[in-house]
């Protein structure tokens, strides 16, 4: 900006020796990427758990991001919570996963999902499983992981809803989700 403000004075008097108009140097704008399509897993999530009458479903985006950010499919937390409480039709202390059979306190909602998701993505316990292993760890009754499964399957039969447009704006290694 320095070097236009300097060269002005310098065109001025050009253009009034030479008579002519020098056009102004035109700015060259860097090409801005396309937006981003919007995430279409949160409305299907919310429009699932709505069909239900789960009074979570004000949750689906934070369902979706807290699975995102600890490599977990992004069915498997709002599955346990329809087992586990209805979706939260009956739950206590915040507590819509059943976490620790039902004791554990959370001081929000949000709160007790970020620590499961947490807990269920990156705890030593959990980590490196698939959904049949977290499942089998989180529950160890044998028809657990069914029930579950069938609730995944009912909110998407794709896991992998989003692969084409996150392939498309995210590096492999944030592409992850449990395998099946």
């Amino acid at each position: 900006m320095v070097s236009s403000l300097l060269l002005l004075p310098l065109t001025s008097k050009l253009e009034k020796i030479s008579g002519k108009t020098i056009p102004p140097t035109p700015q060259v704008s860097p090409k801005l990427a396309p937006p981003a399509p919007p995430d279409p897993r949160p409305a299907r999530l919310r429009r699932f758990l709505a069909s239900l009458h789960c009074p979570v479903s004000f949750l689906a985006e934070d369902f979706v991001h807290a699975a995102d950010d600890n490599h977990l499919d992004w069915r498997l937390l709002p599955s346990i919570s329809v087992i586990e409480s209805g979706g939260g039709k009956a739950y206590k202390n915040n507590n819509i996963f059943g976490w620790r059979n039902g004791d554990q306190t959370f001081p929000t909602l949000r709160a007790g999902l970020n620590l499961v998701a947490f807990k269920l993505g990156k705890s030593q316990l959990y980590r490196n499983q698939d959904v049949l292993g977290i499942l089998h760890y989180y529950n160890p009754d044998p028809s657990y992981p069914a029930k579950v499964i069938e609730v995944m399957n009912r909110i998407s039969p794709a896991p992998q809803l989003m692969s084409a447009i996150r392939a498309a704006t995210h590096p492999p290694d944030q592409l992850a989700y449990a395998a099946e």
